[in-house]
């Protein structure tokens, strides 16, 4: 279950990417993969980290996934930043 809420959570995130110029490594489908790759990459290592089952949730759960999507996109954004400086 904590998967699924980090999935969630990731999209959920990524929706507020409409306000950020669209730099993003290959567009917004970009963008939605670093939001969802990064909220279960970083959650799943902190849930197993902190000695916590996949199956429990608790809102801690939906938390831990926030820093995760926000290093996601960070990272996606500084791509693309990268590759349309090397367009130019």
């Amino acid at each position: 279950m904590a998967l699924i809420v980090f999935f969630i959570m990731g999209i959920a995130l990524w929706h507020f990417t409409v306000f950020v110029p669209d730099r993003f490594w290959q567009g917004i489908v970009g963008a939605f993969l670093g939001a969802v790759v990064g909220s279960v990459a970083f959650g799943w290592i902190v849930q197993t980290a902190s000695g916590k089952s996949m199956g429990e949730t608790d809102l801690s759960t939906a938390l831990i996934a926030i820093p995760g999507t926000l290093i996601g996109l960070g990272i996606i954004y500084a791509i693309g930043m990268r590759s349309e400086e090397h367009v130019e």
